[in-house]
C-alpha cells in the first residue's frame, strides 16, 4: 500500500493514509475501497474531515475540467477538483464571479459542498447550497446518480455539510454571480467593546450584503469584544476612480509570500499575539474605499502556508453558532472564558448568520457565530468540552468544517437531525464504505 503522510490545515494531526490521485471519474470509481474512503480536496478542511488513517484518500484535485459554461445564465458545470481560484482566474475577467465564497480561494467544488461553506454574507445570501443546481455524485454501489433538489433530494440536502460521506462528488452545476467590476466598496468601523460591534453588525444587516467584524484578541474586561467591522459590496463600474476604472476585472497574481517551515512554539506568545494583533487592527482600520477582492474575501492567502506559523503542534479553529434568543450575554460569557483561558486565544471573527437551510449538518443558523484561532496546547482540548456545552446548553453549534475535538454525544445535542442524516446515510451507504477520521470519531461512519 502506498502511504502518504497527510494532516488537515490545522496540521494538529498527521496521519499515514493510503491515498490516490485520479484524473477521471471512472479511476476514481475504481480507487474507491470498501474497507473505507473519503475524498480529499485541497485540505483546507482544519481537523480530520479529510484524513482517513490508514484507509483510501481519494485526492480530486485533478479532476479539474470546466465541461460548460452559458454565458446568459451564469451557470457552471464543472470536475469536482476545480477550485474557486480557477474560476475567478478564468472566469473573472468575463464578469463572473463565485456566488459564495468562504475566506480562502483554496478550496475546490467538492470541498464546498462536503462542509456547505459560507462567507461574510451568509445573513444576505446563503450558504454554498444555494449556488449549486445539482451534482453527479458516485455512490457505495458504483452508480453514478445525479443529486438536486427534484431529483434524489434527500441525497442533495444530506451531501451539503456531509463532510464526503454520502459519496464521491465527480461533477456539480453551480451558478456564478454577475460582476462589472472584480472590486468592493467597503467601508471599516471600529467599535470600542462587544455590545458597540454587535449593535454596528445589525445596522448593516440589511445595509450591505458583506460585513464581517475582526476582533482585538487581546482584549478582555470592559473592552472585550472590541475591533472592526467591514462592510461592503461588489463595486459597479461607474462608481469606480477614472484610474481603477482603466482595468475593472484586475486580477490578482499568486503571492511570493510563503512561511517555509513550522515556526519554533515560542514564536507564539502574549507579546508577539499583541504585536500582530495591532498591526492587523491597524490594516483593518486604513483600508481604503474601493479594494480588490484579494483582500476583501482572501487576505490569509497572501501567506502561503501560513499553518506553520503555529508550530509543529498546530492549531485549531473553533467555530460556534448561537441563536440571537440566547443573547449577548452568551456570546460574551464565552468569548471571555476563551480570552482568560490561559490558552492563546488568535484571529478572532464575530458575524451575524441568517436561516439555517435543509441539509441535515449544514452549519448556519440564525444567530451569531464567532470564530477563533488556537495554538495547539496543554489544557487546549478539556477548554473545548467545557465551551461545547455551553454552546449546547445555548441552543447553538459548532462547524463540522472546522471541528477537531467534538464527541459524538455532543454532536447529536447539537445536530437534532443526525438521526435524518443517518438514514439517508444508511440507504446510501449501508456498509459505510465511505468514511474518515472524524466519520469515526463522530460515530457516522464505520
Amino acid at each position: 500500500m502506498p502511504v502518504t503522510q497527510l494532516h488537515g490545515w490545522g496540521a494538529q494531526r498527521r496521519v499515514e493514509c493510503d491515498e490516490r490521485q485520479p484524473e477521471t471519474a471512472s479511476e476514481v470509481a475504481r480507487a474507491v475501497s470498501t474497507d473505507g474512503t473519503v475524498g480529499r480536496g485541497l485540505g483546507r478542511s482544519y481537523g480530520d474531515q479529510a484524513l482517513n488513517e490508514h484507509r483510501r484518500v481519494i485526492t480530486m484535485t485533478r479532476l479539474d475540467r470546466y465541461l460548460s459554461f452559458d454565458e446568459g445564465t451564469g451557470l457552471l458545470r464543472c470536475e469536482a477538483g476545480v477550485s474557486l481560484g480557477q474560476i475567478i482566474r478564468d472566469f473573472g475577467p468575463r464578469g463572473s464571479f463565485p456566488a459564495i465564497t468562504p475566506g480562502t480561494k483554496f478550496v475546490t467544488v467538492g470541498g464546498c459542498i462536503a462542509n456547505d461553506v459560507h462567507g461574510k454574507a451568509h445573513h444576505a445570501q446563503g450558504t454554498f447550497v444555494t449556488c449549486v443546481e445539482s451534482m453527479q455524485l458516485l455512490v457505495a454501489d458504483g452508480r453514478v446518480v445525479t443529486a438536486s433538489r427534484s431529483e434524489n433530494s434527500e441525497l442533495f440536502w444530506a451531501t451539503f455539510g456531509g463532510v464526503g460521506l454520502t459519496g464521491m462528488v465527480l461533477e456539480a452545476t453551480l451558478r456564478l454571480r454577475k460582476i462589472e467590476t472584480t472590486y468592493f466598496r467597503q467601508r471599516a468601523i471600529p467599535t470600542k467593546d462587544l455590545s458597540h460591534t454587535l449593535e454596528v453588525l445589525e445596522e448593516y444587516d440589511s445595509k450591505s450584503p458583506y460585513s464581517v467584524a475582526t476582533l482585538n484578541s487581546v482584549a478582555t474586561g470592559a473592552r472585550l469584544g472590541e475591533g472592526v467591522v467591514n462592510v461592503g459590496d461588489h463595486a459597479y463600474l461607474d462608481e469606480l476612480p477614472a484610474k481603477l476604472k482603466k482595468h475593472p476585472l484586475k486580477l490578482v497574481g499568486d503571492s511570493p509570500l510563503v512561511v517555509p517551515f513550522d515556526l519554533p512554539e515560542l514564536t507564539l506568545n502574549p507579546l508577539t499575539i499583541r504585536v500582530v494583533n495591532q498591526v492587523i487592527t491597524a490594516m483593518m482600520k486604513s483600508k481604503g474605499e474601493f479594494t480588490l477582492y484579494e483582500e476583501f474575501f482572501y487576505p490569509l492567502d497572501m501567506i502561503n502556508d501560513w499553518y506553520r506559523g503555529y508550530g509543529k503542534r498546530g492549531f485549531i479553529q473553533y467555530q460556534f453558532v448561537v441563536p440571537y434568543a440566547a443573547g449577548a450575554d452568551t456570546v460574551r460569557s464565552l468569548m471571555n472564558t476563551m480570552m482568560t483561558s490561559g490558552q492563546l486565544p488568535f484571529l478572532n471573527i464575530l458575524k451575524r448568520m441568517g436561516d439555517a437551510n435543509e441539509a441535515h449538518l449544514s452549519f448556519p443558523m440564525k444567530g451569531y457565530t464567532f470564530a477563533i484561532d488556537f495554538p495547539v496546547r496543554d489544557g487546549l482540548v478539556e477548554l473545548t468540552r467545557e465551551l461545547d456545552a455551553r454552546v449546547a446548553d445555548a441552543g447553538g453549534r459548532i462547524y463540522l468544517g472546522k471541528d477537531s475535538f467534538l464527541e459524538a454525544a455532543m454532536l447529536r445535542r447539537m445536530y437534532p437531525r443526525v438521526g435524518e442524516w443517518l438514514e439517508v446515510k444508511k440507504k446510501w451507504d449501508p456498509e459505510s464504505v465511505f468514511s474518515s477520521d472524524l466519520g469515526r470519531r463522530l460515530e457516522l461512519s464505520r
